[in-house]
């Protein structure tokens, strides 16, 4: 980034456009940028596109170094630990030089070499600008394979079907689905879940037969409420298939025996407003996770397979208040719990008959650690993965007789990687209201004092962003910066309630506790007063607009990636997918009162007169989760209001979506983007 730009940047026509509401009224003079298809909209974005490539030109270099670094830390030659499912071992191989994955299988471990190829993804993908495959289900007799393919990065996929025994693609083929579907015992029927077109709400379940056009399917379920999506999917057991319909408050269940493809689902219970429940089946009871009752932690209860409304249900696990029970799997002699206590989760393994009752040792307080891919029921040996800031992903088997765990696969690290020379910690930062908030934090140890800080945080939906080990974050350790992870409320780090307290109403408190997170690095000397950066991505995106607007002063630069900033706008209009079944996260604006405080913090309506930070803003023109127009009208918006010296950058990917570009190592090089933004403001000062 030159000292002097002499670059002038994009100016948009301003359209005023007037939006009304509870006799508030808003003046929106970027709205026409939402006119994909317009021969100005498409200019301009080119141009936005060559302003940032002419701004940054001198961090070519630096990026190209940063992407070679970054790579160069990777296996390319390598596979995925095996999974036996069915008689078969199935795993995933990547070779050098190669972006995406080759899925094979084999049923004998010690002739790997003979293993059937079920799909390279590097051929399917010739062609594409994107492509993502996923989906990958085998029926039940081992014969044929779903597949999905997304060739322009909108998340709508069409579903294929592959022989296994000729290796021959049939001629099937389902558009605008969600990617996912279950067979039926019969292998000739499955079940799969279509999108709306214009919304992307996953709306319907249909059953497919083998050989029949697409047209002929049947719908066997239909979502009429607009704030519900649904999924389908087949239990543990392979007894039953499973419809979940669901919203951010409320879920409901059908089953229908994966024997009788061509019967009617049965509901499991009605839905209730505020009930949330999974479900899982083992011998004669179906096991729930739940939340029934006031059990905001959730609690474990079971019910019998003939008698499966909440009346029936009985408590297995009771809650607990401070034990936030996250997941269970059944196993035929035991069954295993992922509870999460002070934000670190614990595997706690039960023989059904109560005789044995432990956790998995783990130690150290920054680690994550979770059950990983268990297929199979009768077995005394489970897998589970362990990896840290400083630890690399590390999965291991655990016999359960002798309670002994043995170390599977370790994140391979090309070049060698010492992890004594890392460290990580977690401490505890008071938010303004006094609250607790956790932050995770890794350097290097000679690391020095006051250095360069890049602060992450996500804070919605109650996903919660774990202490993880990253390849590419080493280019940043290695260059003496610090990274933290600020474990903000709207995350589910300390519980549900640890959610539930930043979301709707009480979402200020996601966007204050990073503000004093960001403080207490600068007053407590671990980030350099004029090297503290920012991140975050959708609506971590959000998060960095709002902490814009109110504490710009705070950050020498912020990476906001597919921000979620235009919230008002958006949220009003239920065309735009997803925006339906988002009410109960942000609220419903067509209530005054939630109108209100959406608008209250709504980084495009709040951009103000005053002094901005460096910013670099990446989107997508295909992005299904946030459009590309967001971003586009905020960055003008906020150029326009910037009192300051200082870039305000949109980088645009016109042939990607909201998660980026698809090959492993083309999402290398939008990482490269963002570290060399960081890495160059922290080395020159006259910035």
């Amino acid at each position: 980034m030159p000292k002097e730009n002499p670059l002038l940047p994009p100016v948009a026509v301003e359209h005023p456009y007037t939006l009304e509401k509870h006799n508030h009224t808003r003046v929106d003079p970027y709205f026409w940028l939402r006119e994909r298809d317009s021969p100005e909209v498409l200019a301009h974005l080119q141009q936005e596109k060559d302003y940032y490539e002419g701004v940054t030109a001198e961090q070519r270099i630096l990026k190209e170094t940063l992407y070679k670094e970054i790579r160069s830390r990777i296996k390319e030659d390598d596979t995925t630990l095996p999974v036996f499912r069915n008689g078969y071992w199935y795993e995933s191989r990547f070779k050098e030089g190669l972006e995406y994955p080759i899925h094979v299988r084999y049923n004998d471990p010690d002739h790997k070499e003979e293993a059937q190829l079920l799909f390279d993804v590097n051929a399917m993908a010739k062609g594409y600008d994107y492509y993502d495959l996923k989906g990958i289900r085998i029926s039940f007799d081992n014969q044929y394979a779903l597949y999905a393919e997304d060739t322009i990065s909108r998340r709508q996929y069409t579903i294929g079907v592959k022989s296994l025994q000729d290796e021959t693609l049939l001629a099937d083929r389902i558009e605008n689905t969600t990617g996912s579907g279950c067979w039926s015992e019969s292998n000739k029927v499955f079940f799969y879940v279509k999108k709306d077109p214009e919304t992307f709400r996953a709306y319907a379940v249909y059953r497919h037969v083998i050989g029949t056009d697409a047209s002929e399917d049947v719908c066997v379920f239909l979502e009429e409420d607009e704030t519900f999506n649904v999924g389908v999917y087949l239990s543990k057991s392979k007894k039953y298939i499973i419809i979940v319909s669901g919203s951010t408050l409320t879920t409901e269940y059908q089953i229908l025996s994966a024997s009788d493809p061509l019967g009617s689902f049965v509901l499991f219970s009605p839905r209730e407003r505020g009930l949330e429940y999974s479900i899982d089946h083992f011998g004669d009871h179906f096991y729930i996770l739940t939340n029934k009752d006031g059990a905001t932690n959730f609690k474990l209860m079971r019910t019998s397979v003939d008698h499966t409304s909440t009346n029936h249900w009985e408590v297995f696990l009771d809650h607990r208040p401070e034990i936030f029970l996250e997941d269970f799997d059944c196993f035929s002699e035991f069954y295993v719990l992922a509870e999460r206590e002070r934000g670190l989760t614990r595997l706690r393994i039960i023989k059904w008959d109560e005789s044995v009752d432990f956790f998995i040792p783990i130690e150290g307080e920054t680690y994550v650690c979770d059950l990983y891919d268990n297929p199979e029921f009768d077995t005394s040996i489970i897998r589970y993965y362990v990896n840290s800031m400083t630890v690399p992903a590390s999965v291991y088997a655990f016999d359960v007789k002798e309670k002994s765990s043995t170390l599977l696969k370790r994140q391979e690290i090309i070049g060698g990687y010492d992890e004594n020379q890392y460290v990580s910690s977690r401490i505890w930062v008071s938010a303004k209201d006094g609250a607790k908030i956790p932050v995770s934090v890794v350097k290097r140890k000679d690391c020095k004092e006051k250095a360069p800080t890049l602060l992450y945080a996500y804070g919605s939906y109650g996903h919660t962003v774990d202490p993880t080990f990253s390849i590419s974050r080493l280019s940043l350790l290695d260059r003496g910066f610090v990274f933290a992870i600020a474990h903000v409320r709207g995350s589910q780090y300390l519980g549900r309630p640890w959610y539930d307290s930043g979301k709707m109403e009480h979402k200020e408190n996601t966007f204050n506790d990073f503000i004093a997170v960001s403080q207490h690095l600068l007053a407590s000397g671990i980030a350099h007063k004029n090297k503290l950066f920012a991140m975050g991505g959708s609506a971590g995106g959000l998060l960095m607009g709002v902490i814009l607007n109110e504490a710009p002063h705070l950050y020498r630069g912020v990476i906001a990636a597919v921000p979620f900033v235009d919230v008002v706008t958006t949220m009003l209009d239920d065309s735009i997918p997803l925006t339906t079944g988002e009410y109960d996260e942000w609220g419903n604006p067509n209530n005054e009162k939630e109108y209100n405080t959406m608008l209250s913090y709504s980084p495009y309506d709040n951009v103000k007169t005053q002094d901005y930070p460096h910013i670099y803003v990446s989107t997508g023109f295909h992005d299904s989760q946030v459009q590309y127009w967001e971003p586009a009208k905020w960055v003008l918006k906020l150029r326009k209001h910037n009192t300051a010296k200082t870039n305000v950058l949109l980088d645009i990917d016109l042939s990607a979506g909201h998660g980026g570009a698809s090959g492993r190592f083309e999402q290398l090089k939008e990482i490269a983007k963002e570290y060399a933004f960081i890495i160059e403001l922290a080395d020159n000062q006259a910035f």
